[in-house]
C-alpha cells in the first residue's frame, strides 16, 4: 500500500494544485524538484541527448506556466555511462538538491546501481529509459516505472519476423554484455528454443572496448545471414565513429544479407529492422 501511495503522489504532482502534498520534500506551492541522471558523457554519450531532449522540454514548459502553477525544476547530472558516478549524482539529488522524485533516469548499469538506494529511501524512480526485463519485476523494483518497451519483448519481435523472413538461416548477434544485451540473447532463446543453438551465433563485447572487429570476423565466419545488434550508439549507430554500420557499408568481405540494429538519436531511437541491398527500413519511437 505504501508503494502505490509513494508512485501515485509522484505521478499527481504534476496534476494537482498548489495547495496538494507541500509537506512533500522537493515541493512548493510554487515548484516541484524532480531528478534525473544521463550520460552526457562517455562510451553512451550518444544516449545522453534524450536528456536533453527531456531538458527542453521541460524548459518549454515551464515558459508556458508550469503544471497547474507549479514551475518543474528538474536537475539533471552526467554520470558517463558509470554506476559508481550514477550513484554518487542520486544520492546527491536526494540528499543535498532534496528533489521529490526522479524522471527519466538512463542507463540501465547506473540505473541498476542506483535502485537498492531509492527503494531504501523510498524515493520512486519514474519512466526511467531502459528496457530491461527486471525492473519489471515489482517486489524486487517497487517504486520503479519503466518508459520503454522490454528488451525482452522486443527480441522476441526480431526472432518472430526472422524465423518468418529467413526460415533456414543462421543468425548473428553482436551484444553489449551487460543486461540491455543478455535480455536480447535471452529472447531469442526463449523464442527459439531447442533450436536456438543451431540458428543462433552470438559474441559479446565491453561498451569500453576500442573496437569489435574480432567478434564480426568471428560472426561473418559463421555463415549467418543476418545480424542482430544489441547494444548502445558506440557500436551499433551509422555515423558513429567507432559505429560497425559505416564499417560494413564499406566492406564487401563483411556484408550481412539481413541486418537489425537499435541505435539513438536526437530525434528518438530507430531500429533498422530490415536492411536489404543497402536499403533501411526504419522505425522511429521516442527514446
Amino acid at each position: 500500500m505504501l508503494v502505490r501511495w509513494k508512485i501515485a503522489t509522484a505521478l499527481m504532482l504534476f496534476s494537482s494544485g498548489p495547495a496538494f502534498a507541500a509537506d512533500e520534500p522537493g515541493v512548493s506551492a510554487t515548484e516541484i524538484k524532480i531528478g534525473g541522471v544521463f550520460p552526457f558523457s562517455g562510451p553512451a554519450s550518444s544516449i545522453g541527448l534524450v536528456g536533453k531532449g527531456l531538458m527542453a522540454y521541460i524548459q518549454a514548459l515551464n515558459d508556458r506556466g508550469g503544471v497547474n502553477g507549479r514551475k518543474i525544476n528538474y536537475i539533471a547530472y552526467d554520470d558517463g555511462y558509470s554506476p559508481p558516478k550514477a550513484v554518487e549524482h542520486v544520492r546527491k539529488l536526494f540528499e543535498s538538491d532534496e528533489v521529490s522524485f526522479m524522471f527519466g533516469q538512463l542507463g540501465t548499469p547506473g540505473i541498476s546501481a542506483t535502485a537498492k538506494y531509492l527503494k531504501a529511501k523510498g524515493v520512486p524512480s519514474v519512466a526511467i529509459v531502459s528496457g530491461s526485463s527486471k525492473f519489471t519485476d515489482v517486489a524486487n523494483f517497487p517504486l520503479i516505472t519503466t518508459g520503454l518497451v522490454s528488451y525482452d519483448t522486443e527480441g522476441k519481435i526480431y526472432a518472430k519476423y526472422l524465423t518468418k523472413t529467413l526460415p533456414n538461416a543462421k543468425c548473428a548477434i553482436l551484444y553489449q554484455n551487460d543486461d540491455l544485451g543478455r535480455d536480447y540473447v535471452g529472447a531469442f532463446k526463449a523464442f527459439l528454443g531447442k533450436e536456438f543453438d543451431r540458428k543462433v551465433i552470438s559474441a559479446s563485447y565491453e561498451v569500453t572496448e576500442p573496437t569489435i572487429d574480432s567478434q564480426i570476423t568471428n560472426l561473418k565466419s559463421s555463415g549467418a545471414e543476418a545480424l542482430v545488434i544489441a547494444g548502445t550508439p558506440k557500436f551499433a549507430s551509422p555515423g558513429h565513429p567507432a559505429s560497425l554500420g559505416d564499417r560494413l557499408e564499406g566492406d564487401r568481405d563483411h556484408q550481412f544479407p539481413l541486418r537489425f540494429g537499435r541505435r539513438h538519436a536526437c530525434t528518438g531511437r530507430t531500429r533498422q529492422i530490415g536492411r536489404r541491398d543497402g536499403r533501411y527500413n526504419q522505425q522511429g519511437y521516442p527514446g
